[in-house]
């Protein structure tokens, strides 16, 4: 089904083209091509249309027949390709001159001009191919940097979200059904006379799973944007020397010096094929100095905002830091550092002990971090992805909430307008109705190629 939108790009029928794969040397690259122009832009450039599917071994010439390159030619006829037009795509050698060469004999043609970004996944969205999150899963699946992503990013691809949303939005069109037949037919004898009571069940049983829904945690959209583990504690615990040896690199400056650390250091990593971003900060304590203070300051904020922390100590520091863990809205793990200075037996339980100096501890450390991430953030479970859909997702169940809380006898018209409001709000996820204003905004974060 077409999105309900305006016409004006729709109605676009020009031809675009852009380069499919990356730039720089490479054995091969590809130009795409998509429009109504197709079939004389092939005439021209390589004298003949291939077979539809069929790749095909093609002469690219210029406007005075010399070879610019050999390539593979494949031709997708309208409407059974990804845009819903007429798509081409030429497999040429992946040099710069090449690929530079035959891109400007393609424009010469003035059949067809350079892609906007994302502008051929937007022609599949208008052209009925593929709905918005479907849209919002190709740009996912694109900048997915661990297979955690990647998988996330394919289930909304495959429309995990958009069949979750198509299967409430079906109930409720039944839900609507009772309503209407209660407002039509209700001088009818053969219409039950409970049919506004059944509705309202109905309407209360989706806006339950909706909330319920909602109170995930927020862990695709965690996991699309990297989780966080904060390193939290005292100064001078070995907080900066820790992400070092994560990062096997020097990332954070060392220093005897309390207070070295005064703004956020982020190193991000694949852990596992999660995306976990490491957070050293600057020690908890009081102190006069402003700079120092901000940093400290910062760092209570993302306490508060990290998915794990882990709360060091060393042998010279014993006491606990009540307030890294009351700031902290996740897990707390706490680790004692500068094992190697400590006998084992003066190790407390229930504490993992490391030395950030000979690497001691850190890979079962970081074995341990990757389970309790897992654990949290499976991503065959996650639906909602982006804060568009969780906003759609609570107005739907704002209006069902007031649908819940009607009467039997309430105005069948009240109901109705309020069911109508939900399934608009959940339309807005796949791009049934209300999207113009979205659209510029999320093709523009594609490739030009795509």
């Amino acid at each position: 089904m077409k999105p309900e939108i305006g016409d004006a790009f729709v109605n676009r029928v020009d031809t675009i083209v852009a380069p499919a794969t990356g730039g720089g040397r490479a054995a091969i690259a590809v130009l795409r091509l998509s429009g109504s122009g197709i079939r004389r832009i092939l005439e021209a450039v390589t004298g003949s249309v291939p077979m539809p599917r069929v790749a095909s071994l093609r002469a690219i010439r210029d406007t005075d027949g010399a070879v610019l390159d050999r390539a593979l030619v494949l031709y997708f006829p309208a409407p059974a390709s990804f845009t819903g037009e007429d798509v081409a795509e030429l497999h040429l050698h992946g040099g710069q001159a090449v690929v530079s060469a035959v891109m400007c004999r393609l424009l010469e043609t003035n059949l067809c001009r350079l892609a906007e970004a994302g502008e051929f996944s937007r022609r599949a969205f208008l052209n009925g191919k593929l709905d918005l999150s479907e849209a919002e899963g190709i740009a996912d699946l694109i900048d997915a940097e661990t297979e955690a992503q990647r998988r996330q990013a394919m289930r909304q691809l495959e429309g995990a979200l958009s069949s979750a949303v198509e299967d409430l939005r079906e109930r409720l069109l039944n839900v609507m059904a009772l309503v209407e037949a209660s407002l039509d037919f209700s001088d009818e004898g053969d219409v039950p006379t409970d049919l506004m009571a059944e509705a309202i069940s109905g309407a209360r049983r989706v806006h339950d799973e909706i909330t319920a829904a909602l109170d995930d945690g927020r862990r695709g959209e965690r996991l699309r944007d990297g989780l966080t583990v904060a390193i939290a504690g005292p100064p001078n615990v070995g907080k900066s020397t820790l992400l070092n040896r994560i990062a096997r690199r020097d990332v954070a400056i060392v220093s005897p010096i309390a207070g070295t650390t005064r703004d956020i250091i982020e190193l991000r990593c694949d852990l596992g094929g999660m995306p976990v971003v490491f957070l050293d900060t600057a020690g908890l304590r009081e102190t006069d100095d402003p700079i120092e203070k901000e940093g400290v300051e910062r760092a209570r904020r993302r306490l508060r905002t990290a998915d794990l922390v882990l709360l060091l100590s060393s042998g010279d520091d014993v006491s606990e830091d009540h307030e890294a863990i009351e700031l902290s809205s996740g897990a707390v793990m706490k680790v004692r550092t500068k094992s190697d200075l400590l006998p084992v037996e003066s190790r407390d339980a229930g504490e993992w002990a490391i030395s950030a100096k000979t690497g001691a501890g850190i890979d079962d450390l970081l074995a341990e971090v990757e389970r309790r991430l897992n654990a949290g953030y499976d991503a065959r479970v996650a639906v909602i992805t982006r804060e568009r859909h969780r906003s759609a997702l609570s107005d739907a169940a704002s209006h069902l909430e007031r649908v819940s809380a009607y009467r039997p006898d309430a105005l069948p018209e009240l109901v109705a307008e309020d069911i109508r409001l939900g399934m608009r709000a959940l339309g807005r996820i796949t791009g049934r109705v209300g999207v113009e204003e979205i659209l510029d905004r999320l093709f523009a974060g594609f490739c030009i190629g795509k």
